[in-house]
């Protein structure tokens, strides 16, 4: 029922708690989950913009029901705000209540039976695998120093998975050689183990001698240094240097970035019989619903694949 457990209209005092308890949700995503500074940062402004709303309804910020949280939901649809962005919303408020149901704050959670928006397909579309074997040779013929670098990059983000923001921020001493993995410490400050190939650790070591020698004290801890005030490659040169790698490679230039290389690895690797709890692992998702995403991708092939296959196929 909406209403079940739902408490009386909030005074100064029922607010107060109400605020308590969004704090110490936010306390608890930081300690348990590792959370983010910018995630916690999106967490506490989707609790205060649900917090307005309730207020308006005469209800502290734990006191909402069903019915309540339907209008709120009605109303971020209604102000035009997009699918990804009502999806993030909702996600905050949902486990909020999470929380307040754990904690015996509430005896239930109104959320459970909330509609969530229709997200629209938002994967890129994958290189093919002799897309990218062109794109790591193309790399590596960049003139000056930048073959090097560029072709490390390519070879490292392909056959690891890593983000653009993990990547680049790889210490010196990432690379595990007797065990042929890199330490990567993704969102959160949670590290998680990738294997990568020997070539791909091979080009990077010898990327980094070069570019060290350039990128003076401050870089040295780095695997790609440079002069960058961080003493790191940046996301926006690592993207620039991708561009560059495709247009000598013949490939359209806005076909390829860090996300779409990441992209095709997680593909590839699903078109070759990897499952999804292994993918989670290594894309370093907290949450295996983030890579559920891949499941699209695997549908859509193993979709082709009979219709360009079985005897019964129409075209």
């Amino acid at each position: 029922m909406a209403g079940r457990g739902r408490p009386r209209k909030a005074g100064p005092a029922r607010a107060a708690a109400g605020a308590h308890h969004a704090e110490a949700f936010l306390e608890m995503l930081a300690a348990e989950r590792g959370a983010a500074r910018n995630t916690l940062a999106a967490y506490r402004a989707d609790l205060e913009d649900f917090s307005g709303f309730a207020a308006a309804r005469g209800l502290p910020l734990n006191g909402a029901g069903a019915e309540d949280l339907r209008a709120w939901a009605a109303g971020l649809a209604a102000a035009g705000l997009a699918a990804r962005t009502q999806a993030r919303r909702l996600s905050a408020i949902r486990q909020f209540h999470r929380f307040l149901a754990r904690e015996g704050v509430r005896p239930d959670d109104p959320t459970e039976l909330l509609d969530s928006p229709r997200l629209p397909a938002s994967l890129p579309r994958a290189l093919g695998e002799s897309e990218v074997t062109a794109l790591i040779e193309a790399a590596s013929r960049l003139p000056g120093r930048r073959g090097p670098v560029a072709a490390a990059a390519v070879e490292l983000l392909y056959c690891s998975g890593l983000r653009a923001s993990e990547l680049v921020a790889l210490p010196a001493g990432a690379l595990r050689a007797e065990e042929g993995l890199v330490a990567v410490r993704g969102k959160g400050g949670k590290e998680r183990l990738v294997p990568v190939s020997a070539r791909a650790r091979a080009l990077a070591l010898a990327a980094r001698t070069d570019a060290a020698e350039r990128a003076g004290p401050r870089g040295a801890r780095w695997l790609f240094p440079s002069r960058a005030a961080a003493g790191h490659m940046t996301r926006q040169s690592l993207a620039l240097l991708l561009k560059e790698a495709a247009g000598e490679a013949g490939i359209d230039p806005d076909r390829v970035s860090p996300h779409v290389l990441r992209h095709s690895f997680a593909s590839h690797l699903l078109g070759r019989g990897a499952d999804l709890r292994s993918l989670q692992v290594l894309l370093g998702h907290a949450d295996i619903a983030t890579t559920q995403i891949y499941t699209k991708v695997l549908e859509e092939r193993l979709k082709a694949l009979v219709e360009a296959h079985h005897p019964l196929a129409t075209g």
